[in-house]
């Protein structure tokens, strides 16, 4: 049975950092390429950050480059999502994906707000 858990979000103030967990299970996790997405209230989910299979790739939008980083351990079927300078915008609930599976887990709610 496929699964993602998310953890780690909560409420942080402004300039401030969350570090984000994606627990997976249930597929083939070195096989699958990873990414994070966000959605905020009344708005489309967005990309966030990717991570190749083995880690040495990633990509971020612009809107989080140089803030957030993601990261993988592949022996811990782990994905992780450092998240610094946080802005109100950064508001949203975290999903992370597997490109080889079609679920979707229930999310990390991160709130930025002083």
């Amino acid at each position: 049975q496929v699964q993602l858990v998310e953890s780690g979000g909560g409420l942080v103030q402004p300039g401030g950092s969350l570090r984000l967990s994606c627990a997976a299970s249930g597929f083939i996790f070195s096989d699958s390429t990873m990414r994070w997405y966000r959605q905020a209230p009344g708005k489309e989910r967005e990309l966030v950050a990717f991570i190749g299979r083995s880690g040495d790739s990633s990509y971020y939008p612009d809107s989080v480059k140089g803030r957030f980083t993601i990261s993988r351990n592949n022996a811990k079927n782990m994905v992780y999502l450092q998240m610094n300078n946080l802005k109100p915008e950064d508001t949203a609930v975290y999903y992370c994906k597997a490109n080889s599976v079609d679920y979707w887990g229930q999310g990390t709610r991160v709130t930025v707000s002083s």
